[in-house]
């Protein structure tokens, strides 16, 4: 058995951690666009 199998450094499900990443960059960008979207409208 591999060394690193039996002493792992986090217990979660890799599909939660990749859920959170993709919530959180689809948030961030969309937060972006947002004020893009806000500067655009204030600006005409």
């Amino acid at each position: 058995m591999n060394e690193f199998e039996k002493d792992v450094q986090s217990k979660n499900h890799d599909i939660i951690d990749s859920g959170k990443g993709f919530i959180f960059s689809f948030v961030f960008f969309m937060v972006i666009f947002f004020i893009g979207v806000v500067v655009e409208v204030i600006a005409s």
